[in-house]
């Protein structure tokens, strides 16, 4: 039986930072499944899915959270898979005013809509015209499988008259 395994990890990033994970896990038998890497304002964030034979885990989380990669916090929890009622996934993008508060704003307006965020990149680029800020967002949101979709859209842009949303199946 293989063991599961969920990591987070933050830290100063580096050249060969990555490949230094890489290196523990493959040393412990892992094997690095999928992951989501990173690099905001000089720090590198990342979370990644790995299996590993049950034996090396113990072995395997010591070395991760050892001080031996400096600068480097790493977080490892068991995969805790939980069954759910069938969801359909949405990608979901969203333009509008940049204010204070829009990421909660949003994040809230989905999950009223009974919506999950499965990923979710967020951003600012400046208006064509008047380079004032813009937000962006774009992400998966699931969805219950017998809930339509306009309900989602309906709750974002219940939000304000400046926001687009885009969906799309």
């Amino acid at each position: 039986m293989t063991s599961y395994l969920v990591i987070t990890l933050l830290g100063n990033d580096r050249p060969g930072l990555v490949n230094s994970i890489a290196d523990i896990i493959a040393k412990h038998g892992g094997n690095w499944l999928e992951s989501r890497m990173s690099r905001l304002a000089g720090q590198f964030a990342g979370i990644a899915r790995i299996e590993c034979p049950p034996e090396a885990v113990s072995a395997l989380l010591l070395e991760l959270q050892a001080p031996g990669i400096p600068g480097l916090t790493i977080q490892a929890v068991h995969e805790n898979a939980v069954e759910t009622l069938p969801r359909r996934t949405v990608v979901v993008d969203v333009v509008g005013n940049d204010r204070p508060g829009i990421v909660r704003e949003l994040t809230a307006a989905i999950a009223y809509a009974g919506g999950n965020v499965e990923e979710l990149t967020t951003g600012l680029e400046s208006a064509p015209m008047s380079g004032h800020p813009m937000f962006r967002a774009h992400g998966i949101v699931s969805i219950a499988e017998n809930t339509e979709t306009d309900i989602l859209t309906t709750a974002i842009e219940s939000l304000g008259g400046d926001l687009t949303v885009d969906l799309s199946i």
